[in-house]
């Protein structure tokens, strides 16, 4: 979506959730910000005295009727010191729609507008109270799932990722000064491409620090957007029954009939601070009714769309060839192997199990009695990134955006390094670092273009 409208317009939008509650609160940004308060709010005494960023008790009034529509708590904030670096009214009041809407209607009369999706950090971004990965971090920190994405969102809305940012551009900086230098004055004894403290340098001040970033890309995604884990294996082997016992809910109809589940049942699930869509899927088999086919034609799309399968079987019966067939169609996505119904006799079939699924991973579980959970929970844990993934690092991750611009820049370093190893000259590999600096302030939004700020901005929701 477009962004056309001016930033020199003041606007306005509902800045919580609409339902109903004990406050909801309207913002109010821009230039007319106080002069519409003012018009608005009916304080007992003047206003005359109001004073900025100090809460006042009153009513919200229509002016052509004179009609009270709420009670209220409105604070007035006088530019710069608020979110937008602009004049700003919050009008708290009690929350419900009607209320909520007829109070914006009266803002809107008032002068202002509409705000935009994500208006109100885009203005804070452009009048430089954030950089862009603060803006980013914003709608991290909303949508955040766990407590660790929430810690890595408020890392970065702290400026984590920026001060590495700014370190980096720092030594390119300092780097590509002293190529000028070798540019500028080739007679003096500048021994540039002398090479090897430059070439070091660039290594470890851009190279090596880079890399790392980029390497800890997957963890930052998995701790924002979660890992989606499907539940697999034929009819009435536990996977209602297991899903249930994860989630410690009876989210999911339990039957002893073949077939109860003919859709994917979805929720979500948070494991030592990861985040996770746990699914339960319709049981994969031969079927004739339309509604059931249909069901197992979905559970085959999510298992091609799924980061975990956990393939369930059911140790008191036989193996079938449905289970064969399920574990070909998993196909080669990270599994566990669960053997479900420990608390049965285990058919003979399951004693050389690992004969039929080699160097497979197999946990062993009661989803009736909840018997090995914690051992399930340990094994989906460890087969994360292979065990690698600490959720207590204090390294900033990037988000997808930031790995693109991250790689190219990286790349440029090389493309420099390799120049400076074959002695080329300065002018070439100031280009280089150039690029590489460009890409970085792509980051924090010293380059940007309307395009890439509707992109983000977009995502928000009107009232952020």
């Amino acid at each position: 979506m477009k962004l056309c409208q001016s930033f020199e317009d003041t606007i306005a939008a509902i800045a919580t959730p609409i339902g109903a509650g004990g406050i909801g609160i309207i913002k109010i940004s821009g230039p007319e910000a106080w002069a519409i308060g003012r018009l608005l709010f009916d304080q007992s005494g003047s206003l005359e005295t109001i004073q900025s960023h100090h809460l006042y008790h009153g009513h919200i009034v229509a002016p052509n009727t004179g009609n009270t529509v709420d009670e209220v708590l409105v604070s007035f904030m006088r530019a710069p010191s608020t979110y937008t670096r602009e004049d700003v009214v919050e009008i708290n009041c009690h929350s419900g729609f009607a209320v909520l809407d007829r109070i914006l209607d009266l803002v809107i009369r008032a002068g202002a507008r509409l705000a935009e999706p994500g208006e109100f950090t885009r203005r804070a971004f452009l009048n430089g109270r954030i950089d862009l990965t603060q803006a980013e971090a914003v709608l991290d920190l909303i949508q955040s799932k766990t407590r660790r994405s929430l810690d890595l969102a408020s890392e970065h809305l702290k400026g984590g990722l920026q001060s590495i940012i700014t370190e980096l551009r720092g030594h390119l900086l300092d780097i590509l000064a002293m190529l000028e230098a070798a540019i500028d004055f080739p007679d003096e004894d500048v021994e540039i491409l002398a090479g090897e403290d430059l070439a070091t340098r660039l290594r470890q001040q851009v190279q090596d620090p880079i890399t790392q970033l980029l390497e800890h890309y997957e963890d930052g995604r998995i701790l924002r957007e979660g890992l989606a884990v499907i539940i697999a294996g034929k009819p009435n082997v536990g996977k209602s029954s297991l899903l249930n016992k994860l989630l410690r809910s009876n989210r999911a109809l339990v039957t002893p009939v073949p077939g109860t589940t003919r859709d994917v049942i979805e929720e979500s699930f948070s494991l030592r601070g990861i985040p996770l869509r746990l699914m339960d899927t319709a049981g994969l088999r031969q079927a004739e009714e339309l509604v059931e086919k249909l069901g197992m034609e979905f559970t085959r799309e999510r298992l091609a769309q799924a980061d975990l399968v956990l393939f369930l079987l059911d140790r008191s019966v036989p193996l079938a060839p449905e289970d064969h067939q399920i574990y070909k169609d998993i196909g080669n996505k990270p599994r566990l192997i669960v053997l479900n119904k420990v608390d049965l006799e285990s058919h003979p079939d399951f004693v050389a199990i690992r004969d039929h699924f080699p160097e497979e991973t197999i946990v062993e579980t009661s989803a009736l009695y909840g018997d090995g959970m914690e051992e399930l929970k340990d094994a989906v844990f460890l087969s994360i990134l292979g065990g690698r993934l600490d959720t207590e690092t204090s390294i900033v991750a990037p988000n997808l955006r930031h790995k693109l611009c991250l790689e190219r820049s990286l790349e440029a370093v090389n493309r420099g390094l390799e120049l400076l190893d074959d002695q080329s000259s300065p002018e070439l590999i100031a280009f280089e670092v150039q690029e590489a600096l460009a890409h970085l302030g792509e980051i924090v939004g010293l380059t940007t273009t309307e395009d890439l700020l509707d992109q983000i901005f977009s995502r928000f929701c009107i009232g952020k």
